[in-house]
């Protein structure tokens, strides 16, 4: 893999009275393309079948048989088509490719269309899907119908295509962990596992307990928690924070460090009060926040389907993520208000550096001084794409739309990291949440990318999206 970005198998359909100067031009313009956005891929010898492509069912064996030796290779297939191509070769070929596919059709050339020179792949594209439709192999088709690679409109297309096969091959066999029991009061947190479990996402669960006595008996002066605590000081500002409770929040850190490369986790939600606050003295807020911005999900209140939400949203985003509340009301603008927490907001979404203070409304059960550890700030301006996730007799339901952060001003005595958000008809997107049942949370990342993030959803992981 390239970094972040997609390795994609290519594939070439064929029909074989079109010249094979299509086919070997093809191969070569699309892998220059595509390594040119910063993307490696794989291809079937040319030797391997006529002309390196696929028409054939019996050649559809050969690429499919490709694939398989090349599992875990690749996380997404470009169906090319030089020309008409052959839909029972395509097929054959990958009806079990396991990775989303993206079907690209070249375009004709009004003065190319005589018998030698014309493609055809307009209408060949047409009969790739609806053969596709038939199988049940989902796949995915972007606008316009035909797109050159070298043009700016395929460009476009493999980005979308790309987030898409991030979320997918993310999200699908993802690990969640749960670190602590729900809080009593926050019946509006609660996951069905099994549910998650028949979408391919595994629920790993923690004790608090175990988390608490891991924390005790790991000492200062480890080499992890010194490490950890250059990390925490390099990552905010810690003000009046009182030195145990830095060296305290350090050995939680290392802590869930540990728990995350014990169980293989992609995400967490925390249990974060009132124990910790009541044990150990601390917050677990700005530990969120540090995660969060090394892109491990993390969300507050043991908010598991937030967490996975969170997940989805940094694969298609490619940045990081965090959980806040739908909190408050902005004035009388009905199109604005303030999403807030107590600091789990990655500093990358942040107008700057957070500071650290105690938990000025857990205060008021536990008394002061017993959690520090909340990451006070604001949240930048920035165009975001908002998430949500619960499950439901069985199904995973989620809702996606987007907006943007704005300059607003909050007042200065407003406690936690918070920003304005804003969104067009934010009022009837508001009631859609309640009325579905929605928590009071909501996931956010930066940019605009509902589109490639809800058709890998509900296309290729079968959640049902409601589009807000």
């Amino acid at each position: 893999m390239s970094g972040d970005k997609t390795t994609f198998a290519l594939f070439f359909g064929n029909r074989g009275f079109f010249p094979a100067s299509l086919i070997a031009g093809a191969r070569q313009e699309l892998a220059a393309a595509l390594k040119s956005m910063g993307h490696d891929v794989l291809m079937l010898d040319a030797a391997a079948t006529r002309h390196g492509a696929v028409e054939t069912p019996a050649e559809g064996a050969i690429y499919a048989d490709f694939l398989r030796q090349n599992r875990g290779k690749f996380g997404g297939v470009i169906l090319c088509l030089p020309n008409f191509g052959d839909e029972t070769g395509a097929v054959a070929a990958l009806k079990d490719a396991g990775v989303p596919i993206l079907i690209q059709a070249y375009p004709d050339e009004l003065n190319r269309m005589g018998p030698a020179e014309r493609r055809d792949a307009f209408c060949g594209k047409f009969s790739i899907m609806d053969v596709f439709v038939q199988y049940g192999v989902p796949f995915t088709a972007l606008k316009p119908h035909t797109a050159h690679p070298a043009e700016p409109p395929f460009a476009e297309n493999v980005d979308y295509f790309d987030r898409l096969c991030r979320v997918v091959n993310g999200v699908r066999g993802m690990t969640v962990g749960a670190i602590g029991a729900r809080t009593t009061p926050f019946k509006t947190v609660r996951i069905d596992e099994l549910t998650l479990q028949r979408h391919g996402i595994t629920v790993e669960t923690v004790d608090m307990a175990d988390i608490i006595a891991r924390v005790h008996a790991l000492a200062e002066d480890d080499p992890d928690v010194t490490r950890k605590a250059a990390t925490l000081r390099g990552h905010t500002t810690w003000g009046e924070t009182p030195p145990k409770a830095f060296q305290t929040i350090a050995r939680l850190g290392v802590v869930l460090d540990r728990v995350i490369d014990e169980f293989g986790l992609d995400a967490m939600a925390i249990r974060c009060w009132l124990e910790l606050q009541q044990q150990l003295g601390i917050s677990p807020c700005v530990l969120l926040s540090e995660l969060n911005d090394r892109r491990i999900a993390a969300a507050c209140e043991v908010d598991v389907g937030s967490a996975v939400a969170m997940h989805a949203l940094g694969l298609a985003s490619g940045g990081a993520a965090t959980c806040l509340d739908w909190n408050n009301n902005y004035g009388d603008d009905v199109e604005e208000c303030i999403l807030f927490h107590c600091g789990p907001v990655p500093q990358s979404l942040m107008v700057g550096p957070g500071v650290v203070t105690d938990h000025s409304i857990l205060m008021n059960a536990t008394g002061p001084g017993c959690g520090w550890g909340c990451n006070q700030g604001r949240i930048r301006p920035m165009p975001v794409t908002v998430a949500g996730l619960i499950t439901e007799a069985g199904r995973i339901r989620m809702y996606v739309g987007e907006g943007k952060m704005t300059d607003d001003e909050i007042p200065s005595e407003f406690f936690g990291c918070a920003g304005v958000f804003e969104k067009t008809n934010l009022q009837e997107a508001l009631l859609t949440i309640g009325k579905q049942g929605h928590r009071h949370h909501v996931s956010l990342a930066e940019g605009h990318v509902a589109a490639p993030m809800t058709e890998a959803l509900q296309g290729y992981l079968g959640f049902e999206v409601t589009t807000i």
